[in-house]
C-alpha cells in the first residue's frame, strides 16, 4: 500500500475514534438529561426519590466535564490566550505553539500518572463511590482522560515540530502545530 493509502486509513482511524468519542460523550449527557428531570419530578410529586441518581449524576458531572475535555483537545480548542501569536511571526508563533504543546502535554501527563496511583489506591482499600458500585470505577477517567490529552499533545508537538523543520515558516503564511501545515 502505498503512503497516501496509509494516511488514509489513519485519518479513517481518527476519525471513528473521534465518533467514538463523540456517541460515548452523547450518552453520558444524554442519562444526565434523563435522570435529573426524573429526580425532580420523583421529589416534587411523590416526596420521593431514587437514592444512587444523586450520587450517580455528580460522577456523570465529573465524566461530561473530562470527556468534553478530551474532546475539546482534539482540535486544540481548550481555553488559551491566543493574543501573542497574532504578534509574532508565524515562525515564532509555532514555536510558541510547540512549547505550550509541550507543556500541557507535561502537565496532562504528570495530572494522569498521578491520578492513576489515587484510583489505584481506591482500588487497593475498596473504597465504595455509592450503592456498593466501587469508587475507583467512579474515578477511572481521571487518568484516561488526562492521559488522552497528554497524547493528543505529544503528537501535536512531533507533527509540530516536523511541520517547523519542513516548511522552516518562511513562507508567511503561519505553521499551526495542531494540524501539522500551515494555516487554513
Amino acid at each position: 500500500m502505498n503512503a497516501s493509502g496509509e494516511g488514509a486509513e489513519e485519518v479513517g482511524i481518527l476519525r471513528a475514534l473521534h465518533r467514538l468519542e463523540d456517541i460515548f460523550l452523547a450518552l453520558l449527557l444524554g442519562m444526565m438529561i434523563v435522570l435529573a428531570p426524573l429526580q425532580i419530578f420523583l421529589r416534587n410529586f411523590f416526596d420521593a426519590g431514587i437514592g444512587w441518581i444523586d450520587p450517580f449524576l455528580r460522577v456523570l458531572v465529573l465524566w461530561v466535564g473530562l470527556m468534553g475535555a478530551v474532546a475539546a483537545s482534539r482540535a486544540d480548542r481548550h481555553i488559551h490566550i491566543d493574543a501573542a501569536s497574532k504578534l509574532l511571526s508565524p515562525r515564532v508563533a509555532s514555536m510558541l505553539g510547540i512549547f505550550t504543546s509541550i507543556f500541557t502535554a507535561a502537565v496532562a501527563g504528570l495530572v494522569s500518572w498521578h491520578s492513576w496511583r489515587f484510583v489505584a489506591d481506591e482500588w487497593e482499600f475498596g473504597s465504595v463511590a455509592f450503592s456498593g458500585v466501587p469508587a475507583w470505577m467512579t474515578e477511572v477517567v481521571i487518568p484516561m482522560a488526562f492521559g488522552f490529552i497528554a497524547l493528543r499533545y505529544g503528537l501535536r508537538t512531533v507533527a509540530g515540530i516536523k511541520s517547523l523543520l519542513a516548511d522552516g515558516g518562511d513562507d508567511g503564511e503561519p505553521v499551526s502545530p495542531a494540524t501539522g501545515g500551515g494555516a487554513p
